[in-house]
């Protein structure tokens, strides 16, 4: 990476002073590959992590294995998740595993309370017993193990970079990105598959063609507006109450499929546009981040002004005390 500093994307206010401010870096990109706009080192290496769902999701689509298990719109939408774990998620998890003759059980991502406070406070109270349908990643693996099962794949250990399933995933991220993946840095991700290093560049590529698929064979175009429309149709199960990502879609539809990534990465594909994005705060903080990927979105045009009213709370946010008290602003700085 360049020891250059990227720019400040994001600053939080207090009173009349800038009192914090985030550094990150971003690219908007077409799928011809011309850059749009940028800001700092887009060429260095980050994980993109579940920014990068979306992506997942293709080989789902792709393999026939959607259409032969007859997924809906909700259950492509949760192939893209990093859902809140609230009841409807896991419940609807759960029942996904057993249409395609599997169990949560099969799941080799881990249990916890919903991310969401006021969820996991009743799940605590309620006492619930979690499963790992709750998992915020349950989404993305029960695709995984429905394109398994729909291709003879053994279900076990699938979230190893050897196994048939992640080959696959990889495959995809190096068509979509244009990009060579075999030596780049690896990782594990908090739900136990592969994190794959990859250019800030390759992934905006990437984006870009989930935006306008038109060079893409046929069977990859449909799939991708297949992943779109799943997305824009049943929003609140790829993130939740409350959520940034899910806010955006219900009020934007298919004109802004977006999704947080952990570490402070976001990714974004805007269809009207023919644009993707990918963007990675330095701090990894996800405040930073969605004010950051609300400014790009202003700026292209997918939010106009009556829109960004309605999402003031997402594009802007107002800081507060704890008695709820104005006292300051989080604001895009580029």
């Amino acid at each position: 990476m360049s020891h250059a500093a990227n720019p400040i994307l994001v600053e939080a206010t207090r009173g009349s002073m800038v009192e914090s401010f985030h550094r990150g870096r971003y690219v908007v990109m077409k799928a011809d590959g011309t850059v749009v706009a940028e800001g700092g080192d887009i060429d260095a290496l980050m994980y993109p992590r579940s920014a990068i769902k979306p992506l997942l999701a293709i080989p789902l689509v792709e393999s026939g294995a959607a259409d032969a298990f007859k997924l809906e719109d909700k259950h492509i939408a949760l192939a893209c998740s990093s859902h809140n774990g609230e009841e409807e998620h896991a419940n609807t998890v759960k029942a996904w595993l057993e249409h395609i003759g599997l169990s949560v059980e099969t799941l080799e991502c881990a249990p916890h309370y919903s991310i969401h406070p006021a969820a996991g406070i009743k799940q605590a109270g309620d006492q619930v017993t979690l499963t790992k349908a709750h998992n915020n990643c349950s989404g993305k693996h029960s695709g995984f193990l429905t394109t398994a099962q729909h291709l003879g794949d053994a279900p076990a250990g699938y979230i190893n970079e050897t196994h048939p399933v992640q080959q696959r995933l990889i495959k995809v991220l190096e068509d979509m990105g244009d990009c060579d993946l075999s030596s780049t840095p690896r990782g594990i991700d908090g739900c136990g598959i592969p994190v794959i290093g990859m250019r800030l560049r390759d992934l905006g590529l990437a984006m870009a063609r989930m935006a306008d698929p038109s060079g893409l064979d046929a069977k990859r175009v449909e799939a991708i507006k297949r992943i779109r429309k799943g997305c824009a149709a049943a929003p609140f199960m790829v993130a939740g109450t409350g959520r940034f990502c899910t806010g955006i879609m219900e009020e934007c539809g298919e004109d802004a499929l977006v999704k947080v990534g952990a570490e402070g990465v976001y990714c974004a594909a805007f269809p009207e546009q023919g644009l993707g994005v990918a963007l990675k705060i330095d701090d990894g903080t996800q405040r930073g981040a969605e004010v950051a990927m609300g400014a790009i979105l202003r700026q292209h045009g997918v939010i106009d002004d009556a829109k960004a009213e309605t999402l003031k709370k997402y594009l802007t946010p107002v800081l507060t005390n704890w008695a709820g008290k104005y006292a300051g602003d989080m604001r895009p700085a580029f």
